[in-house]
């Protein structure tokens, strides 16, 4: 329609152009139709083996990890970046929104990303959205050993008017994944891990002293 309208009104080009900016995602590429399921699923079941989940990163926390990625970004894309990262959580305002459910290896725990005060206030959000009943979390402890989900990334969300699908994530690079027998197997994968894991409470717990070996 764009174009159309450039060649009626001999513009040379400009609506095309700003019609491409306005669609413009501020997502990778890769994760552009995932984050738009995201924002649409009941429910998103995630395993987290080396960062927090993007939907529960503070401002300072996601900063440290997109530069770690991209170290030489210019300060305005990072700050767009940062607000577009931020700007998911929302979905978790409402309380009677998606469901949440991670599970963090400790590995998340105690990687100091950002440093020791990022990583503290990161925790205590973290502790503040289960202790307001906004989302269920698990840490998976290092004494658990060999486990179902070993260096993977996984979500898996559901809808009321879809099938389910699962999102994997590596370097510069993600899947959407609908195939009901891959999908039954990464159901499977990801109740294991979540067997495997600590309790809530436990887990909390667990947290809370890791947030306060930060603090001091």
């Amino acid at each position: 329609m764009s174009e159309r309208l450039d060649a009626v009104l001999r513009t040379d080009g400009l609506l095309k152009r700003l019609c491409k900016l306005a669609n413009r995602s501020r997502h990778a590429e890769y994760f552009e139709e995932a984050a738009d399921l995201e924002g649409r699923a009941k429910s998103i079941h995630e395993f987290a083996p080396a960062l927090i989940p993007g939907l529960l990163q503070t401002e300072a926390y996601a900063r440290a990890v997109i530069l770690a990625a991209q170290p030489t970004l210019p300060e305005a894309e990072l700050r767009e970046l940062v607000t577009a990262r931020l700007e998911r959580s929302r979905l978790l305002d409402d309380p009677t929104g998606v469901l949440l459910w991670v599970v963090l290896d400790e590995n998340v725990l105690r990687r100091p990303i950002g440093g020791r005060k990022v990583m503290a206030e990161q925790l205590q959000h973290v502790a503040d959205m289960v202790r307001t009943r906004r989302i269920v979390m698990q840490v998976l402890p290092y004494e658990a050993g060999a486990h179902s989900m070993l260096g993977s990334m996984i979500s898996i969300m559901r809808f009321d008017d879809a099938p389910p699908v699962a999102y994997l994530e590596g370097v510069h690079a993600g899947q959407l994944l609908d195939d009901p027998v891959v999908l039954e197997k990464c159901q499977l994968s990801y109740d294991l891990v979540r067997a495997a894991a600590l309790s809530p409470e436990a887990s909390l717990a667990l947290l809370e002293s890791v947030c306060e070996e930060y603090s001091t």
